[in-house]
């Protein structure tokens, strides 16, 4: 049950912004969260904070985005170009097997690992609770816990402000206060406690294995004093006393508690001790300063900077049934995935998508990873890294129609530095001397070769697709905003790409294609029955480098590189052709070949449909597209959920796209919990963090693009309303969604029409 603003007595008023809470944005609980999976998340897209929302022990995981293992790119110094003669050879010679072999000769090393920061932990004395409320609003970004403890009223109230580059805390009861404040780590740290503050500074590991590939012998985590990032974190309570190593907050009815911490990385290429950001009076001051800020002040500040950007869009895509409204999101969830309608809740997981990718997407060169920024496990599953061959490009699919051009800007910072360490790639394992490229993984120290150690299945460590999949954020940046001077900044990046694409082409029958090839993760069945990985001419390669290599003619016709322009143009027309099978379907391989596993969560050869432009609803090749998807059926991972949502609105299958949508929120049980009613799978999560599981964060952003997809198709001619609206969107309305033609549209709909169309 759903209950009122607490009074608080003296506190009532301005204490209580809360009091005016549009509820169509807000999550809320009855209950404290068990699990990482149930904890709200926040963030000013550095600093970032899980809230637990506990009693007697609130539990409070803290993370900054600047955070990881390692030490910046040294390359692997060595020329593997031999190694990719032979596999070709043996590609010629049609050995698939001694090609997947050979392929492990051209793997480089795995990438590093983001780190969590710490735990802060609020404990405060046992006692009778009633009336408990969790919530997280996202009109404000603010997270809110309140309750009665013996029949008294306590709230706290949480925000990481962007403007004062803090995490703030209030707590306010009406009883005085009973709070300790204790801050814990994983890493190698010192905490002390002096005059309000608790200060710890740590240090990462200079070097990690994945989890899942630590060499015999060798350490997972290698750690020294004078190598890897370091940081400081500060915790800052005016009111507090000390306790040994913790504050102690008693006597007052309320109080101020702000954290800061700051990093030494000071750049991708850039030593963390010896040419580090000086990082411990930065981290001091940040909270000083903060602390002399009462909340109202601070609160408006963070209020105002986040309300600009999450305040462009909104949405209406129904009503709820009041009563099913009044229920815990968790329960509106569950109900949702058993079939029960609920458009509030689907409009409230876009606007989350967009929440997210604000929260945690504002530290230029350091974009969201796998998690976003929320990460509490020491070794994250995939090393919490930026996977290439999707993730990091779904993460970023609805940051221009969902007008939040500056969270794109962060991924196209962190392209610039891909493009310095992907020239020596290219050259080493490629050779191709004009150009960069980036393959499967990444981290913030940008670094581009294949993975695998020499012992990766090149079904994924070998894939080397990722800078030009990515540089085509640059052209789609481009179309949305019309900023000539960004695409002047970036163009550079993208013509690198584009050289490194043609560089790695081969003729086959008169046709270009690459060789060796793979199509992500995923595992062909020749008539001989060979599960294979490496082959020539995989549709995923060739969609992927038609969209570069035409994004970068066009971007080249912008700028007046015609020279360039004419060299596109002379490969275009003699890229291998999509080819569609005996099936029906759009062929993944080079060859008529069986998939291993047909169902297989990876569509990489659909991205010529989605995200890419080449494929046009309506045609025999979208026919082709929709026959893969019919053949995947809907049961999938919660990322891929995200991407066939996408695919079947681009080409106009509204109904279908929908499913999915409902298929991607249905519900999914935390992790850890092994009640009898755990629920497994690809989905969402009670505090709509996707599952995919477990937690990655791009399934949210592939549905928050895929809401827009349906609403509103656009291209450089044009902007089309309503391509797939389903049917159970019949009438609402959606406002600030920006288009390919530069323009920003407002649109109502009534019964599946459209009464008002605005482009501004």
């Amino acid at each position: 049950m759903r209950i009122p603003c607490l009074g608080l007595g003296l506190f009532a008023g301005l204490a209580f912004l809360s009091c005016s809470r549009n509820q169509d944005l807000i999550l809320h609980y009855e209950r404290p969260a068990d699990f990482f999976e149930e904890a709200l998340p926040l963030g000013n897209g550095r600093l970032g904070a899980m809230v637990y929302g506990g009693t007697t022990q609130e539990r409070i995981s803290l993370n900054d985005i600047t955070l990881w293992t390692g030490e910046p790119e040294s390359g692997e110094g060595t020329d593997r170009t031999e190694w990719l003669a032979k596999v070709r050879a043996a590609l010629d010679a049609e050995d698939y097997p001694r090609a997947d072999e050979f392929q492990k000769q051209l793997q480089g090393h795995f990438s590093q690992t983001y780190q969590p920061l710490g735990t802060l932990w609020l404990r405060f004395p046992e006692g009778e609770i009633s009336a408990y409320e969790r919530s997280l609003n996202l009109e404000d970004a603010t997270a809110r816990v309140q309750y009665l403890r013996d029949g008294k009223a306590f709230q706290a109230q949480y925000f990481v402000s962007a403007p004062d580059s803090v995490l703030v805390i209030r707590l306010m009861g009406d009883d005085p206060l009973d709070v300790t404040l204790e801050l814990e780590s994983g890493l190698p740290h010192v905490t002390e406690a002096r005059e309000g503050m608790l200060v710890s500074d740590g240090y990462a590991a200079y070097h990690a294995y994945p989890g899942y590939s630590v060499p015999s012998g060798e350490k997972q985590f290698a750690y020294d004093p004078e190598r890897g990032i370091h940081y400081r974190t500060v915790v800052y309570c005016k009111d507090a006393e000390i306790k040994g190593n913790t504050l102690h907050v008693s006597g007052v009815n309320r109080t101020q508690i702000v954290v800061s911490n700051v990093t030494s990385f000071a750049g991708f290429d850039k030593d963390p001790v010896k040419e580090g950001r000086e990082y411990k009076e930065a981290a001091l001051s940040q909270a000083r300063r903060a602390a002399e800020k009462d909340w109202v002040s601070l609160w408006k500040r963070h209020r105002a900077d986040y309300g600009e950007l999450f305040g462009r869009v909104s949405i209406d895509l129904g009503q709820t049934a009041p009563e099913v409204k009044a229920l815990p999101t968790d329960e509106q969830l569950k109900r949702y995935a058993s079939g029960e309608a609920n458009p509030e809740l689907e409009a409230l997981y876009f606007q989350y998508g967009r929440y997210l990718l604000i929260s945690s997407s504002r530290t230029l060169g350091v974009p969201a990873n796998l998690q976003g920024l929320w990460n509490e496990s020491m070794d994250p599953p995939w090393s919490c890294n930026y996977t290439t061959n999707i993730n990091l490009e779904e993460n970023y699919w609805p940051a221009e129609a969902a007008a939040l051009p500056e969270m794109h800007q962060v991924l196209l910072g962190f392209l610039h530095n891909l493009s310095r360490n992907g020239r020596q790639t290219a050259r080493d394992f490629y050779g191709v001397e004009d150009g960069w490229c980036e393959a499967h993984n990444s981290d913030i120290w940008a670094m581009t070769c294949p993975v695998g150690a020499g012992v990766g299945d090149p079904s994924w460590a070998n894939w080397n697709m990722g800078g030009a999949w990515l540089s085509t954020h640059i052209w789609e940046h481009w179309l949305f905003t019309r900023s000539r001077e960004d695409l002047e900044r970036d163009y550079p990046v993208l013509k690198g790409a584009a050289r490194f694409c043609m560089g790695v082409l081969v003729k086959k029958d008169g046709k270009w294609i690459t060789s060796p090839s793979t199509s992500p993760e995923n595992i062909y069945l020749t008539p001989s029955g060979y599960a294979g990985r490496t082959l020539y001419g995989a549709t995923a390669d060739l969609a992927i480098i038609r969209e570069c290599l035409t994004d970068a003619r066009d971007a080249a016709l912008e700028l007046g590189d015609e020279a360039f322009a004419r060299e596109v143009d002379a490969v275009l027309p003699d890229l291998k052709e999509y080819q569609v099978g005996a099936d029906g379907a759009l062929r993944e391989w080079y060859h008529d070949w069986a998939d291993w596993d047909p169902r297989h969560r990876h569509q990489s050869h659909l991205i010529g449909a989605y995200p890419g432009h080449q494929i046009q609803a309506g045609s025999a090749l979208a026919d082709a597209v929709l026959k893969v998807l019919e053949i995947k059926g809907f049961e999938t991972t919660g990322w891929s959920c995200g991407w066939r949502v996408n695919l079947y609105a681009r080409l106009g299958d509204g109904e279908s796209a929908y499913k999915m949508y409902r298929r991607l929120l249905r519900y999914v049980s935390p992790d850890g919990y092994e009640g009898e009613d755990a629920r497994r799978g690809g989905g969402t999560y009670p505090n709509l963090m996707d599952a995919h599981s477990p937690f990655q964060i791009d399934g949210n952003f592939g549905g928050c693009a895929g809401v827009m997809e349906m609403l509103v198709r656009s291209t450089e001619e044009g902007v089309q309303p309503l391509p797939a609206l389903p049917s159970a969107w019949p009438s609402g309305h959606i406002k600030g969604v920006r288009t390919r033609t530069g323009q920003t549209l407002d649109m109502a709909w009534k019964d599946g029409k459209v009464t008002r169309l605005k482009l501004r």
